[in-house]
């Protein structure tokens, strides 16, 4: 083949593919358009204005990096050590005490009023949008209605879109100053719309719940949040404990949550050595990095930081960031430099498990609540220590069975 063929054959190709991109554009953008037509439709039902259906929703676009990030899964799995030591960071946690003598009076009203503490107000903030210096920019009606016109989550998306719609109408928002996440969070303390609608407060007096410009009106909005979903008034959140050596890994997570009372029979201390309290309180048992990291003790209002955001990493920070602000000293226990486990290596240990008869359902690639189980139930067998993590003897142990399904 001569250089000229070669090149007006590679030309050829890269042509091809463009007229298929701009194709697959344009499938897209007509198949969004005829979307935008129904929503126009659910939006009238909804009630909205006419002003808003003839001329909001119908200005709505399509947001293709929206549909790559809904779509992008982490080729990596995050190890909790990462996770807090991004979070939880000593510029956190002075800039947390900071705040808290500059909004010292609407915090002590805001505990008040809705029994939660300042420190957790702030460290909410802090995780969320880095006390408000990067709340999104994404479009929020473009990239809901993005994910309203997509088929994995419509009905949701289009709830929220509607929402999203009904709180433009209610306090006379521009459309361009609506930014948030690119699945439609909002605000400092990022709110999706409808918690928005029903959990945001006008804390400076103006007449508007506005979550993007006015702290008060955020932090205001977050205590009532908190308060709705089950805040217990004069409770912690949980706290860093220390293992006996010869602890039994049988009582992890949520499920086994049982009496303080039965925790200190079963021999464990505060951080700092001291007996458990005795208060009558259940709790859940964590270790996050396995047995070599540190262990929690979640009590009711972890479970009320999970309803926020489902993750006990997220619960576990925000919480040790609030002690923090407020004085504590850093984990005892320091989590453990540990290496990232990619998505395809977790799907093999899974069918690895599988193979070996710990079943854990299809292997996903996410150290979800049954591949902990299998894990652990692996790890006995085997007289491991029975944390659940996936530590380095663990997968040693378990390579055989991995090797076996990944060979050709």
């Amino acid at each position: 083949m001569s250089l000229g063929t070669f090149i007006s054959a590679a030309a050829l190709t890269l042509f091809s593919g463009l007229l298929l991109g701009q194709t697959a554009l344009a499938d897209d953008a007509a198949e969004f358009a005829t979307c935008v037509t129904g929503l126009q439709a659910k939006a009238r039902a909804a009630g909205l204005s006419p002003e808003t259906v003839d001329t909001t929703v119908a200005q709505l676009r399509l947001v293709p990096r929206v549909l790559e990030l809904d779509r992008k899964q982490p080729e990596f799995s995050q190890t909790f050590g990462n996770y807090f030591n991004q979070r939880v960071t000593d510029w956190r946690v002075a800039e947390g005490r900071r705040l808290l003598a500059e909004h010292k009076q609407l915090l002590a009203r805001l505990t008040a009023q809705h029994g939660v503490p300042a420190q957790y107000l702030l460290a909410f903030w802090g995780l969320e949008t880095n006390f408000g210096r990067y709340k999104g920019k994404m479009p929020v009606l473009d990239s809901l209605a993005t994910l309203a016109c997509d088929h994995r989550r419509s009905d949701y998306f289009t709830s929220e879109l509607i929402q999203a719609l009904k709180l433009k109408e209610r306090y006379g928002f521009e459309s361009k100053d609506m930014v948030g996440s690119w699945a439609g969070a909002m605000g400092h303390t990022q709110f999706m719309p409808s918690a928005y609608g029903k959990y945001a407060l006008d804390g400076d007096g103006d007449g508007k719940a506005d979550l993007w410009h006015s702290t008060e009106d955020a932090l205001t909005s977050a205590a009532n949040f908190l308060q709705h979903l089950g805040w217990k008034r004069d409770e912690r959140w949980g706290r860093e404990v220390l293992l006996p050596e010869d602890f039994d890994y049988r009582h992890l997570g949520r499920q086994q949550a049982q009496p303080l009372s039965e925790w200190a029979k079963l021999k464990l201390k505060r951080a700092n050595g001291r007996s458990l309290p005795t208060a009558d309180m259940r709790a859940a048992l964590y270790v996050p990095a396995g047995h070599t990291g540190p262990a929690f003790l979640g009590y009711d209002n972890f479970e009320v930081i999970m309803r926020w955001n489902r993750s006990a990493f997220y619960a576990i920070a925000v919480g040790h960031l609030a002690d923090r602000i407020v004085g504590a000293a850093p984990l005892t226990v320091r989590p453990p430099e540990q290496p990232r486990l990619s998505r395809e290596r977790v799907k093999q240990l899974q069918a690895g498990l599988n193979s070996l008869g710990f079943q854990v359902g299809e292997p996903d690639g996410v150290l979800g609540r049954n591949t902990v189980a299998g894990i652990q139930a692996f790890q006995r067998s085997r007289q491991l220590i029975a944390d659940g993590y996936p530590g380095e003897e663990t997968l040693q142990a378990l390579a055989p069975a991995v090797k076996q399904q990944t060979a050709p």
